[in-house]
């Protein structure tokens, strides 16, 4: 079976571990990146169609892998999620903007 994804690290060692002959390579870094994204829009659609921890902890770990590519360390992100819920606000209130003026 072809998949050209990304994987989780030890996804391959169980691969060998259980026969399946995997045929791998690492990424690039163009490659790395374009992999990252196309992970990230996945573990996202899972989610919507399966909302559970498991796949929040999914998209968590695209996202550090993200922030660890882009050299943000996860103290940094955080201080910028804070100034922005600071500044603009959070999505606890459950607001919905239905329309404004140009």
């Amino acid at each position: 079976m072809k998949y050209n994804k990304l994987v989780r690290d030890k996804v391959v060692e169980y691969l060998k571990e259980i026969d399946k002959n995997p045929s791998y390579h690492k990424a690039n870094e163009k490659e790395y990146l374009e992999k990252l994204k196309e992970k990230l829009q996945e573990e996202v659609n899972e989610y919507l169609e399966n909302p559970t921890k498991e796949e929040l902890a999914d998209i968590l770990e695209i996202i550090y892998a993200l922030c660890k590519y882009e050299k943000i360390s996860k103290k940094e992100l955080e201080n910028v999620r804070k100034m922005k819920a600071k500044t603009k606000g959070k999505f606890l209130e459950r607001i919905i903007l239905d329309e404004a003026d140009n």
